[in-house]
């Protein structure tokens, strides 16, 4: 399966591949990565990456995870090839929607730092929700320009509750 994932203000082309005796075919970019798959389960893996060995922990749904390795949390947008073909099948009005920025985790809005008709870039911190005592940067997923802040400064927000929308 391919997938899309949105770090460092660049999409990178992730591609997870399960072969017939049980092990994982993994590239990154058209690129082979050394892969094992040490345990996992619903939520937990921990993978070793040529010899260092990570142990993540998965929160949020898709089209935003919230990702936990080594103690740090990092909420990255991840769209699979099949998500891609569904928004382009359902037409533009539906692509503009996915690039709304939504809450990846229940949790209280404690800072925005964008206003509606402001200009914002792939991975701009847009909002800070706190959740779990830890506050968490939510960013934008693209390029646009904001066209109205749904979130309330000190508002608590529901799971996939949609904060900001792009024109």
């Amino acid at each position: 399966m391919r997938y899309f994932v949105q770090a460092a203000g660049r999409e990178h082309e992730v591609e997870i591949v399960l072969q017939p005796d049980g092990s994982v075919a993994a590239s990154v970019g058209g690129r082979p990565v050394a892969v094992d798959v040490v345990s996992f389960s619903a939520r937990e893996l921990s993978v070793r990456v040529g010899a260092r060995v990570l142990d993540l922990t998965i929160e949020g749904s898709s089209p935003v995870l919230g990702v936990v390795a080594s103690g740090t949390r990092t909420y990255v947008p991840v769209e699979s090839e099949r998500m891609r073909a569904a928004a382009r099948a359902k037409g533009p009005e539906s692509a503009a929607k996915s690039r709304d920025v939504r809450a990846p985790m229940p949790g209280r809005v404690i800072k925005i730092f964008v206003a509606e008709g402001e200009s914002v870039v792939a991975g701009q911190p847009v909002m800070i929700v706190e959740a779990m005592k830890m506050e968490n940067e939510v960013k934008s997923r693209g390029v646009g320009v904001v066209a109205k802040v749904h979130a309330v400064l000190g508002a608590t927000v529901e799971a996939n509750a949609v904060l900001i929308s792009f024109t």
